[in-house]
Formats: C-alpha cells, structure tokens, sequence
C-alpha cells in the first residue's frame, strides 16, 4: 500500500509549486502537474493503517525463503531506470544531475548487494555433552520504520529498506517533509517488482509523524537519518517501547593533509569532502588540517578548483554544484559565513549568495562555495555543522598535534587523512575517533562497506554485512538428548 498524500513546495532550484500525482501502474506513467495545495501530513490514522499493512505483509514475507526475498529484490534493482529518477531528485532535492545519477546507481546497488545476503541468513550449531546441541536462528524483528533525510532521499529509502526486507522485516518509511517524492518511487518498484502488498509503505508528514511512527506499540525498530538533536528525541521516544535504533547523525568531520601527500590528490579529496551536494552531506571533512608546510600552495590550488566550479541549472550535464534545499537552510549557511567573518576568518572565496543568469532561475537557493582561511579551532565555523558549501582551513605543525585538534569533538562520523607513508596513514587512522576513515581519498561508500559513527554521530551501521545484525535478532535454542539431570 502507498500513503499518498496532496503536499506542495518550492522547487530549490526555482519555478513553481510542483505536485507529483503518481499513477501506479508503472514507472512510466506517473505524471507531474503544477499547481499550490496544502500541505497534509499522515496522521494517526494513516499511520494505523500504515503499520497495519506492514505487519500483515511481515507474515507472508518473513516465511519465505531467503532465496525467494532475494528474486523480488533483484527485480526490483532490475526495475530501477536511472534517468528517470535522478531527474526526478534533482527537482526534489536540487542536487546537479551527476551527482543524482550517482545516488539512484547507489541504491541499486544496495539493493542488489542486501539481495545476495538475504539467502545467507545463518546461525550457529554448538555440540554439547552427551550428545546433546544448542543452535542460533538469526530472525527478522518486524515492522522497521525508517525515517529519512532530505540531502540523499532516494539513496536513504534503498539504505535503510534493503537490509530490512532482505532480514524478512517489513518497513514503514518516512521521507524528509522537504524531499517527499522519491521515495514513493522506490515503493512503487518494490510493488512492480512483486512485493507483497503492504512490505514497503510510505507516509508523509513532519515531527508528529515521525512520533507517531516511533511510539507505535506494533513498530519493532527505528532508523534514522538526521540531525544530533532529532536523533537524541527518537532514541527516547523508541526507549519507551525498549525499540533497538539505527542513527546516522550529523558530523564535523576532520580531513588531515600531510605535507608529503600527492598535494594534487589532495585538493581533489578536499574539494570532494567539502562540495557534494552543496555541502549538505553529513560525513563532510569541513575541518581541513592543512601541514605548515604546503599550506599556500594548498590554499592557491584550492581556491582556484572552487572559483571554477561551476553552479547553475542542475538538470545540465555541466552543472557540478546546484541549489541549496530551501530559502532557510541558505540563509543559516549565508549567516555562518557572516558569523566567521566577524571571528576573523578570512573569506578566500565565495560565500555569497548566487543568482543564476537564466531568468527561469533567478528564485533558486544558490550560493557560491566559500573557502575560508586563517581559521582556528574556537570559531563557531570549525566547532559547528554548517551543512552547506564552507571549507575551513587550518594549519597544523606536527602529528601528534593535529590529532589532538582532530579529535577534539563530540562528533565522530568520519576522517580522512593524506599522506604518502603508509605507516603514518594506519597510525593515524588508529587514534581518529571516527567511524568511517579515508586514507588519501574522501566521501567513498561503496555499499559493502558499514558506513557510520563514534560518539554523537550515532548508533549501528548502515551498508556492508553486519548491517544484517541492526535488523535481525538472534534466538538460541537448546536440545536435550538424554534426560533432564533434575536437583528436584
């Protein structure tokens, strides 16, 4: 079943209200019309309904064969058309075309990777004394809800379901109220793909939905993808149902550059860490630690890569950095900058906002990426997540140093380091309190690798093989086969 509700917004990038009216009976034929409608969030209950369906479909697919999960995935990973669906991010989320093609391969490629599991489900045969055994049955919770974000919220949607339907688990998942499109597109390739109805619903709505999702007495596990705060508040209200929570939370993220690292390399890995998808991407290294050293020629180099990015349309293919989400999310970014600048960073490049030359554009949420220099590590910009297109630099001496300035935060998402001697690469990765680690490279996440934090970047994994531990649970069972050796 899908929860489709009438809901309305500004594109990021400009133009009208857009409303997408799905037509469900193939990919092809959902149609896009423009108009202005209130918004109307799931309520309780949509959400009753919601769980209902769920749980219903979590009986018949829970019995199946891992093997026969793993056909409907693959289909629905077969069903998935790139183009149509980038196309359609970019409206959502206003990120360029490129990077959007790149998430919906992402995607497929979760979902294909979790379909290869979903038949390796396996537990544990212990030989006891006198011939007697115990075994392990890892199974499936139940009803999952996943709750999304708005800077990947296809990539998200696939994230979060594919582990869950390849364990046997149904999932209710919830996009961000800024991004709400997509992911009723994956749950319509579930359903083509021949889904039970009811495995992958999709509710829309802001916070009290997300509550409503999180307090539901038939809801048996919580995945969120979001900010520290929001995160802090569902693993509370999943604590009062003793729920088990995924949270992937913000970062601010060190990314260190030694002096004897390929520097050409190492301003691509800057730049990547610090301007995909406008900045808005959680694991981003806005903290650059740059040696002494090389630091002007680091600094030369990447304020020129930044001047030239170029920034418009992001449905052109020559797009690289396209809008922001929303008019208030520009203006906060905008206010970091104005923030730092009265700290006494220098503002090396961008930093303002942008106003494309097509006239069609002209109301979009651009702004120019900004390098900020002469940074230290009180200032607002270093200590806190800004999300948005800011890079940070700063100059450090000595390793022992920029390890302790590294880690000195209450996040620990990711870091990266660039250097040529390896011995020094896995020495530092072994004391960067982080969970994701990038040795001479940045912003990578193949699917088979677990993606996630240390400290208040948040709780379990997404992607890679133990991912099947967060939505599995494991039962042991003993066999006796003799007597029972009785003290009464």
């Amino acid at each position: 079943i899908l929860q489709i509700h009438p809901r309305g917004w500004i594109g990021p990038f400009g133009g009208s209200v857009l409303v997408c009216m799905f037509d469900t009976s193939g990919l092809g034929g959902f149609h896009c019309t423009i108009h202005k409608i209130s918004e109307a969030p799931c309520g309780a209950a949509e959400i009753d309904e919601a769980v209902k369906h769920a749980k219903s479909a979590f009986g018949h697919w829970s019995k199946l064969s891992g093997m026969d999960r793993a056909r409907i995935m693959i289909e629905a990973a077969h069903i998935i058309e790139r183009e149509e669906i980038a196309e359609m991010e970019v409206v959502n989320n206003g990120k360029s075309i490129t990077e959007a093609r790149l998430d919906v391969d992402s995607a497929r490629l979760c979902i294909e990777y979790y379909a290869g599991l979903a038949s390796t489900l396996a537990g544990q045969h212990v030989q006891l004394a006198g011939g007697s055994f115990a075994y392990t049955r890892r199974e499936p919770l139940g009803v999952c809800v996943g709750i999304g974000a708005w800077n990947y919220p296809f990539q998200i949607a696939a994230w979060k379901s594919a582990p869950a339907l390849a364990c046997g688990n149904s999932m209710v998942f919830k996009p961000s109220p800024v991004t709400p499109v997509t992911a009723v597109l994956l749950g319509e390739i579930f359903a083509q793909a021949g889904a039970p109805e009811g495995l992958f619903n999709v509710v829309q709505g802001g916070q009290e939905t997300g509550s409503l999702l999180c307090h539901h007495p038939d809801v048996a596990k919580v995945s969120f993808t979001g900010s520290v705060p929001t995160g802090k508040k569902i693993m509370e209200m999943a604590s009062h149902g003793v729920k088990p929570v995924t949270l992937e939370l913000g970062g601010k993220s060190p990314l260190l550059i030694f002096k004897d690292s390929d520097l050409e390399n190492a301003v691509r890995g800057a730049l990547m860490a610090n301007f995909l998808s406008q900045g808005q991407v959680c694991s981003n290294g806005t903290r650059v630690f740059v040696q002494k050293d090389v630091l002007p020629e680091f600094v030369e180099e990447v304020v020129e890569r930044t001047q030239a990015i170029e920034i418009g349309d992001p449905l052109l293919e020559t797009t690289r950095m396209g809008a922001l989400v929303s008019r208030p999310h520009l203006d906060k970014v905008l206010s970091y900058v104005d923030q730092a600048k009265k700290e006494g960073a220098t503002v090396l490049c961008g930093g303002e906002a942008f106003v494309p030359s097509d006239p069609k554009l002209r109301g979009g949420y651009y702004m120019t990426p900004c390098v900020l220099g002469n940074c230290t590590d009180e200032m607002t910009c270093v200590k806190e997540e800004i999300f948005g297109p800011v890079m940070s630099v700063l100059s450090f001496e000595t390793e022992e140093e920029v390890l302790h300035r590294a880690n000195d935060t209450s996040l620990g998402l990711a870091a990266g380091v660039f250097t040529r001697d390896v011995r020094r690469a896995h020495r530092v990765v072994e004391q960067l309190k982080a969970g994701s680690c990038f040795i001479n490279n940045y912003n990578i996440t193949p699917v088979e690798v677990p993606f996630g934090g240390f400290k208040m970047s948040g709780i379990g994994r997404e992607n890679g093989q133990v991912t099947i531990e967060y939505y599995s649970q494991l039962k042991t069972v003993f066999v006796e086969m003799g007597d029972v050796d009785s003290l009464f």
